[in-house]
């Protein structure tokens, strides 16, 4: 394999995963109870369409059809989102605190995948991708910082709950 098998391959796995995560950003923010946290939910929709197109002009960069390839990491981490919503199924601060939890990981998830991403493709020379690539995890640190600050007051209001 080569350093740009390896970079289409992870490319079709955020693709994938941007892509469910757009669809689950609705049921989220329907499912907070923090009025905050939806608005942040539906704030971060609006920035995952914007990151799924980025990732479309990266592939017709490359020359490439925008295809997803299943990712088993977000589909794990969607399920999880799932899981917490049958066993809370009323809105509560607790639950927005978990809510708060699965998002977060989602978030370092995306980090981790754009991180090496855009080190791939200054590795391989293309700085127009990287520089795509670069916006998405820029985006991504912000959802993260966000999450971070919200988790503090969100919990604080689940532990009185």
């Amino acid at each position: 394999m080569r350093l740009e098998d390896l970079f289409l391959e992870t490319l079709k796995d955020i693709f994938f995963a941007e892509r469910q995560i757009l669809k689950a950003l609705p049921r989220l923010a329907n499912a907070a109870s923090d009025p905050k946290l939806r608005e942040a939910f539906m704030h971060h929709r609006e920035e995952t369409e914007q990151q799924v197109d980025r990732l479309r002009q990266v592939f017709e960069i490359l020359g490439k059809r925008a295809q997803g390839k299943t990712c088993e990491a977000i589909n794990g981490l969607m399920e999880e989102s799932e899981a917490l919503l049958e066993m809370s199924p009323q809105p509560s601060p607790v639950r927005d605190a978990g809510l708060v939890a699965t998002a977060q990981a989602v978030e370092h998830y995306e980090m981790a995948r754009y991180g090496a991403l855009v080190a791939w493709a200054r590795a391989l020379g293309n700085e127009p991708v990287a520089q795509l690539l670069q916006e998405n995890l820029a985006e991504e640190q912000q959802a993260g910082t966000l999450l971070n600050q919200m988790a503090v007051t969100v919990n604080r209001t689940a532990l009185a709950a």
